[in-house]
């Protein structure tokens, strides 16, 4: 499918997803979620690819927020929806079945640092902005940035981004857990993809599992996600890629995945 605000490209099993609208720093508007949201369809029924590299046209920018200017012009009720609509694609993007790696390759400011907190994992460049800007336009996050930072960096480091809008550098988003790696700006997206290649060469049933155990439990009771645990092992047991890879690993021979 052709898109006009992203570009999408497939290479082995691995999908590279790019916000493209570099002039305008890849900032967030209708059309743009419109697409993300169809391209996430498209990339969760296609059972060739296994991992999703999610990154920012140019050099600038990852996506630098939403669009001030469609934003300006939002009633109450218009800004209610737009944030159950936001939420809705980001939580899609979270709950793929497939790791998304955002390559955070330049500004990722209020709903673009919100995309990349829906991602798997982030990898950013060490030119690398993010932040949480919104109280400087009088408003907060409504792409689930108040409830995703502070699950991943803490409640006192989420406030202090939250309340000050500051925009901090690459390292320091590392050294507070916002972002798993910093890496040279021309090393980004081929670290980026190497990762997403490993993961893709893994058994897929149990990629998916994961994901699973690990969204699904995080919030449970810890002995209520140890049996949710317990559950999906199970499921994987019946798996033939499970028959597969312990065969593989006695045979000392790479596994052939089947996704089944």
């Amino acid at each position: 499918m052709a898109y006009e605000n992203i570009l999408v490209e497939r290479a082995e099993a691995v999908a590279q997803v790019t916000l493209n609208r570099p002039k305008v720093l890849n900032a967030l508007n209708r059309a743009l979620f419109s697409e993300l949201d169809l391209a996430l369809d498209e990339l969760a029924a296609d059972n060739s690819i296994r991992a999703v590299l999610l990154t920012g046209a140019g050099e600038k920018a990852f996506a630098a927020g939403a669009d001030i200017q469609e934003l300006a012009q939002v009633s109450a009720v218009e800004g209610q929806q737009l944030a159950l609509s936001g939420q809705r694609v980001f939580l899609k993007l979270e709950s793929l079945g497939k790791p998304v790696i955002a390559a955070i390759n330049g500004f990722a400011l209020g709903g673009g640092c919100e995309l990349a907190l829906s991602a798997t994992m982030r990898i950013a460049s060490e030119t690398a902005r993010i932040g949480q800007p919104e109280v400087k336009l009088g408003l907060i996050p409504g792409y689930g940035g108040s409830q995703r930072l502070p699950r991943l960096v803490g409640k006192g480091a989420a406030l202090k981004l939250l309340l000050t809008g500051e925009m901090i550098a690459a390292a320091e988003a590392l050294r507070i857990g916002l972002v798993d790696e910093v890496v040279p700006a021309a090393e980004l997206l081929p670290r980026a993809r190497s990762l997403a290649s490993t993961i893709a060469s893994m058994a897929p049933i149990a990629i998916r599992q994961c994901l699973a155990a690990v969204h699904s439990g995080y919030d449970l009771p810890l002995d209520e996600a140890l049996r949710h645990e317990a559950a999906l092992f199970g499921l994987c047991c019946a798996t033939e890629d499970k028959a597969e890879g312990t065969k593989a690993f006695l045979e000392k021979r790479a596994p052939i995945w089947k996704g089944k």
